[in-house]
């Protein structure tokens, strides 16, 4: 009984495929050589932009859609024949309304008893998003990096093994394996400085608290440099601990505030936050409940500190308290004042 129900919860390989093909993410194709003849799935002609079945499946017609710069990605037709196709590869395909798709490719060669090539099996699955993101991230990478080789300003992560996660190009400056500053990056700090600021530091990180200092550290060339040195504690909506994300910039540089360091300042903004906001704007519970769209039990609810840090209800309070001129201010010694204009 219990096997049954377990086969019941399986999914076959075909049951995935008819489930990933009629999403639009992926397709098979298959060309048996000694016959010649080629079957392409309906997956597979709508990742190509075509009806299924309205276009004869044919490998010219998928080298056409190939994107120019790809094509030498993929076999010819003599290489197919001779069943030379690559494992894996990635293309984009044009199709014929313009658009522009990204495929992961996979192919699979058969061969007789004797050795010769009967058939190439491929499947494709629609890799767009995949791809987009991590062209998106590489050049996030490179803006980072630029920016702290030219303004030496730059943000980072803590994930929750206390791992720091620096651009490259700030071990460069420093002259310090990049491997080594993201498992301690109080090595970047002058030896008469490093302990007192790494126990501060450490202690804010422990309680999952705000943390602000400043530190002298010296570049590879010799220079002397003062930062500030921001962390925050990132929460989900729901309210976990996800690590920290950090800002370090020069002290003569204004503050430049990421998306993730202003949300998790908002997180840290808490009931006696709102209430002091509140009262410089003369506001009641009622209108700060109007103002963020929000009903009155949950502004309560906020003021008491009933709500996890990480609730969206929080950011929506605090974002209608900043649109009302109300500004929360992370001093020098770690404290979140509230000011207004």
């Amino acid at each position: 009984m219990f096997h049954s129900a377990l086969s019941a919860l399986t999914f076959s390989s075909g049951e995935f495929l008819t489930i990933t093909e009629s999403r639009g993410l992926s397709g098979a194709w298959s060309w048996v050589l000694m016959s010649g003849e080629q079957i392409w799935s309906p997956g597979f002609f709508r990742l190509l932009g075509l009806v299924p079945n309205a276009a004869k499946a044919n490998y010219d017609l998928l080298l056409s859609l190939v994107h120019p710069e790809d094509r030498h990605r993929l076999p010819s037709l003599g290489e197919v024949r001779q069943g030379h196709v690559p494992r894996e590869t990635i293309v984009r395909v044009i199709r014929p309304n313009g658009t522009m798709r990204v495929l992961s490719l996979v192919m699979e060669a058969r061969f007789s008893g004797d050795g010769r090539p009967v058939a190439v099996n491929g499947t494709a699955l629609d890799v767009t998003d995949r791809e987009q993101l991590a062209l998106m991230q590489q050049d996030e990478r490179r803006r980072r990096g630029a920016l702290y080789l030219t303004e030496h300003i730059t943000t980072y992560s803590v994930g929750l093994d206390l791992r720091f996660e620096f651009p490259f190009e700030v071990a460069q400056v420093h002259g310090l394996p990049h491997d080594e500053i993201c498992s301690n990056p109080y090595l970047m700090i002058v030896p008469e400085e490093r302990h007192a600021f790494q126990e501060a530091a450490q202690a804010q990180i422990d309680r999952q608290q705000f943390f602000q200092g400043t530190a002298h550290e010296r570049f590879a060339n010799g220079e002397l440099w003062h930062f500030k040195i921001i962390t925050v504690p990132v929460r989900d909506p729901d309210g976990s601990y996800l690590g920290r994300c950090g800002l370090k910039y020069p002290v003569r540089s204004s503050m430049p505030v990421s998306a993730a360091l202003g949300e998790g300042l908002d997180q840290a903004v808490t009931g006696h936050h709102l209430r002091a906001a509140r009262a410089l704007l003369d506001w009641s519970m009622m209108e700060l409940a109007q103002a963020s769209g929000l009903s009155h039990s949950t502004v309560r609810r906020l003021e008491e500190d009933g709500e996890h840090r990480g609730s969206r209800t929080r950011l929506q309070a605090v974002a209608s308290l900043r649109q009302a001129g109300i500004r929360f201010i992370l001093m020098d010694d770690g404290m979140l004042a509230v000011a207004k204009g």
